[in-house]
């Protein structure tokens, strides 16, 4: 499923989405931290006919719940998806794909995050999700249109309509439609190549997206408890019509209904998870029917390869019910950590560092793929280098190279830019919100050949 943009060879937005949901502002988690009641102590008598009861000791207070935090699985889940993001669109690996669908896990988050929510007023509730998205996307449209138009791009001339195709440009603003982007731009012997616009924009589908299911959320929120499983298997059954060319709706119009479809249905088990339906099902139960709907994606998948074989983001049915039936189980068993438990905690910060800045990530890492080839490049040029045999090696090595350099320019991008994301959430800017706190920081600190071609995907995630 290209919808309108390649696939790598292998965004959300992923992305996004990145990311899927912004993390600032807004915690995740239970309700509050469960506490021991303590129990009545029964009064006892001393030996004999006439003794007095013993005096009961002072009741003792129940101690404080804990204030409601963040879900550390549900954010360990989102980094996982940020991470399988970025390796995909380095390698292009069909088989990431199945193995983690991150996109179906990133609107799964997001929509559960939604729900909880959506126990305030609904504008506000919109209006808040909306602004903390805008801003992050403002700083990246407004670097890549002006790397655009350096590059001699004339929306005037190359967009379909002419001056009226400009109205387009508004979707870097609002990203209600898909925002207009030259497929070659620049010189092919340019610094990046120059298909390099199309990688760029490409994660911008998932900001889409996500804003329609904003926006739709609180109608969504009142069917799903009005009428839970027909809403949660609907967008199956709209994905089997309009994803499979029984209905074939043309233009941007047709893929954004589409991603609608695909991905609804995770959106919607959000809802199930926050709302505690899943846990009322017996866990045999929902995870024999998701394996069920997980099989028949892999059938449909089976016999409906795309250009990059089993890619997933190619089969829009096999999608769903895939990302369907994954996130279902990932739910099911969520432990809801409070805090990150045994080997896992010492990537505490790292997680939280990717959850603060889940839409710098997700908006910046194409482009940051693409980046790490100029660097690259330059390697040949070295005196040690000048031999077959190595540069044979650096060729062969290319793409470990990708991934080992991606991570560092993504740290320098979240320096430089991730601040929006606490501007857009009306918080104080940080620049690296990993979690440590100052007085932490203070104590530890006293205590001690040829240009390859970029394979980051502009599609699917």
């Amino acid at each position: 499923m290209t919808h309108g943009y390649t696939t790598g060879t292998g965004t959300n937005p992923e992305p996004a989405g990145p990311y899927g949901s912004p993390y600032a502002g807004d915690p995740n988690g239970a309700a509050g931290m469960p506490y021991d009641v303590p129990r009545q102590r029964t009064t006892e008598f001393a030996p004999g006919f006439d003794s007095e009861p013993a005096p009961a000791p002072a009741p003792q207070a129940p101690p404080a719940a804990k204030k409601p935090g963040r879900d550390r699985y549900l954010d360990l889940l989102r980094s996982v998806a940020l991470v399988r993001v970025v390796v995909y669109h380095i390698f292009g690996w069909a088989w990431l794909t199945v193995l983690f669908p991150s996109m179906g896990v990133m609107f799964a988050l997001a929509g559960s995050l939604m729900a909880r929510s959506l126990k305030r007023p609904a504008m506000g509730v919109i209006r808040g999700r909306v602004r903390r998205l805008l801003p992050p996307m403002w700083a990246f449209a407004a670097v890549v249109l002006t790397m655009m138009f350096v590059n001699g791009w004339n929306p005037t001339k190359d967009l379909e309509g002419g001056a009226w195709g400009l109205i387009e440009l508004f979707n870097y603003i609002v990203p209600i439609g898909a925002p207009p982007y030259p497929w070659h731009v620049g010189s092919p012997s340019g610094l990046l190549e120059d298909t390099w616009a199309v990688q760029a924009a490409g994660p911008l589908w998932y900001l889409r997206a996500y804003l329609w299911f904003v926006i739709a959320s609180p109608l969504l929120l009142w069917l799903f408890r009005k009428a839970a499983w027909p809403t949660l298997l609907a967008p199956l059954g709209l994905t089997a019509i309009v994803g499979t060319g029984v209905v074939t709706i043309p233009g941007e119009t047709g893929l954004a209904i589409t991603d609608f479809a695909v991905y609804g249905g995770c959106w919607v088990l959000g809802f199930a998870h926050h709302e505690g339906l899943l846990k009322q099902i017996p866990r045999y139960v929902s995870v024999s029917c998701a394996s069920l709907v997980m099989a028949f994606g892999l059938w449909w998948a089976s016999n409906h390869l795309g250009p990059d074989g089993w890619d997933l983001n190619d089969i829009p049915l096999a999608q769903a019910t895939w990302s369907f039936g994954f996130v279902v189980i990932l739910l099911q068993y969520s432990p809801s950590w409070q805090e990150l438990p045994g080997r896992l905690a010492k990537w505490d910060k790292l997680i939280t560092l990717s959850n603060n800045r889940a839409v710098t990530i997700y908006l910046w890492h194409n482009l940051l793929i693409m980046a790490t080839v100029p660097i690259i490049d330059l390697a040949y040029r070295l005196p040690f280098m000048q031999n077959e045999r190595a540069m044979n090696a650096l060729t062969d090595a290319y793409t470990i190279w990708m991934l080992a350099l991606v991570w560092p320019l993504i740290g320098l991008m979240v320096l430089a830019v991730g601040w929006v994301e606490d501007l857009a959430a009306k918080r104080k800017p940080r620049l690296w919100p990993n979690g440590t706190k100052r007085g932490d920081a203070a104590k530890g600190a006293g205590g001690t050949g040829s240009r390859r071609r970029s394979r980051a995907g502009a599609g699917r995630n």
